[in-house]
């Protein structure tokens, strides 16, 4: 009688665990080009969710290392409740948090949250590409979620693509056997498709085509950029956000394609492999560990003839570019002052590493990042370290849209600076997550500033899914207004509305345009350092 009795209530409690899970949706069905696909209606939010959709076929077996391809269609009824695999990759960046179904090749699925109703349709349309450097990520993870974003009236799209080895590998023997006689950019075209596949699919879910505005973070910035100037997608879209990164030298800039394939024949050389035909016979694991014991920080992109035919700078300057509105920026200190002064802030380290790093200009960079106090050399050290890790190149693609472009260009400075974390134990991550503390490592200043990927919780309106840090009411302040600027432009190409500072679009000779600094009070203000920028211009030969 007592099994019984405790059996019951297990019975009871594994009832309600799954009722409680269930209780504020229902099934919907939708059909897509492919066929039908079951997702949830929250009643509560009043937000459908269909995760875990496949756009291209499994990039597995001959598919492996090559351009992605259209899905083929199904009978009956796919359920999508539930996030695909994410893609091939290590723990590189800490704690991502991924909410996906474990990591498989078999990634390329997305995921849709949208506000619409029987009687609604036309809504506007965000797609949105996760950072990791292009060799981690997931569009599962918490601080892209698209609730919040879609409560606000947009369709939103998160997307996964592929990843190092498996998503950027050129080789001779790839470029001879694809029909536009090149290979690499598989991460970039697995982007293009699930454009495409918006554009065929997303009426289903109140979308309209015609008003896709594509966003992302670092990695995902820099995709942004070069969908902005491939001639395959420029088509595709009706706006851009950037936030933190451009496919520009020195960030991860797209290489000729004789640099990528010897790459690729040097990397499968040092395998132990001669040809693509038999690493391509090698299962996962094989590949996955010849590529993490290679200590390789992925496969640069690669100007291809087919999916990027020049530089960004050539294809912006030919006004080749999409012309649609765009929004970027940066973060006020993307990357430790460390990162550049490799020690303490001393002014006889910092002066000796600008004189290392330029020798023939170090006059010149120590006027713009000046060696005062030990304060003034942190900062200016973290300046130029974020500087030469990423916020030049996003500067440049500003430079070169406002220029070349007759579409209103917004540039943004995020300032808001992170509360603690929770966990004592934890340190935050270079490219968001945390991870565990070293007790070895010397202790880090406090931080001056935003650092990399900070904003993104905030920019989506998540940090109610973020647990990691002691959110404030000023916290969320500041999220409530970078999620409005940036619905604000999801759906009318201008940031501006009610209850948020006026944030004027830069001109295109403007020597100091005009940045909205976000923070817990945002406004904007004209620029101060664009000097630095023309310098590294100068270094860079952009």
């Amino acid at each position: 009688m007592k099994n019984i009795l405790i059996l019951s209530v297990l019975l009871i409690m594994s009832n309600s665990k799954i009722f409680s899970q269930t209780e504020n949706s229902f099934d919907v069905q939708t059909k897509i080009k492919n066929g039908i696909i079951e997702g949830s209606y929250n009643t509560h939010t009043g937000i459908q969710t269909y995760f875990g959709v496949p756009f291209a076929k499994p990039p597995v077996g001959e598919l492996r290392w090559k351009a992605p391809q259209p899905m083929d269609n199904w009978e009956g009824v796919r359920e999508t409740k539930t996030f695909g695999p994410r893609p091939m990759q290590t723990m590189v960046f800490g704690d991502m948090k991924s909410r996906s179904d474990g990591v498989s090749e078999d990634c390329l699925y997305l995921n849709i949250w949208t506000p619409t109703t029987r009687n609604m349709k036309d809504l506007p349309v965000m797609v949105y590409f996760y950072g990791g450097g292009n060799v981690a990520g997931d569009a599962s993870e918490n601080r892209y979620d698209g609730e919040s974003m879609a409560k606000k009236g947009i369709v939103v799209v998160t997307t996964n693509y592929r990843l190092n080895v498996f998503g950027n590998l050129a080789h001779p023997d790839l470029s001879a056997e694809s029909p536009y006689k090149a290979s690499g950019n598989y991460g970039q075209m697995d982007q293009h498709m699930a454009l495409q596949w918006v554009q065929k699919n997303i009426g289903a879910f109140g979308g309209d085509p015609k008003r896709v505005t594509i966003a992302g973070e670092s990695a995902g910035s820099i995709g942004v950029s070069v969908h902005m100037a491939s001639p395959l997608s420029k088509d595709l879209i009706a706006g851009a956000i950037g936030e933190s990164g451009a496919a520009i030298h020195p960030t991860m800039a797209p290489v000729p394609l004789a640099e990528a394939e010897n790459q690729g024949q040097e990397f499968l050389k040092n395998a132990g492999y001669s040809s693509i035909t038999e690493f391509r016979k090698l299962p996962t694991r094989d590949i996955y560990e010849i590529y993490n014991a290679s200590q390789r920080f992925g496969f640069p992109m690669v100007i291809d003839g087919y999916f990027l035919p020049k530089s960004l700078p050539e294809i912006f300057e030919a006004k080749e570019q999409a012309q649609v509105p765009l929004i970027l920026g940066w973060n006020s200190a993307e990357i430790p002052g460390m990162a550049f002064t490799q020690g303490l802030y001393s002014k006889d380290n910092y002066v000796a590493k600008v004189k290392e790093t330029y020798p023939e200009k170090h006059t010149e960079v120590l006027k713009l990042y000046p060696s005062g106090s030990e304060k003034e050399i942190e900062r200016s050290a973290t300046d130029l370290a974020s500087d030469r890790f990423i916020v030049y190149s996003t500067w440049k693609w500003f430079d070169l849209h406002r220029k070349n472009s007759d579409q209103p260009v917004y540039r943004y400075l995020y300032s808001k600076l992170r509360p603690p974390l929770r966990d004592k134990n934890l340190a935050s991550g270079l490219a968001g997550g945390t991870v565990e503390k070293d007790s070895d490592a010397p202790q880090m200043p406090e931080p001056i500033g935003a650092p990399h990927a900070a904003e993104i919780e905030y920019a989506m309106g998540n940090l109610n899914l973020v647990d990691d840090y002691a959110w404030t009411t000023d916290d969320f302040k500041a999220s409530e207004t970078m999620l409005n600027f940036f619905a604000n432009f999801v759906k009318t190409g201008n940031p501006n509305g009610e209850n948020l500072p006026d944030w004027p679009k830069a001109k295109a000779n403007d020597a100091t345009p005009p940045v909205m600094v976000i923070d817990t009070e945002s406004g904007s203000k004209n620029a101060e350092n664009d000097a630095r920028y023309l310098f590294l211009d100068e270094v860079y030969k952009n």
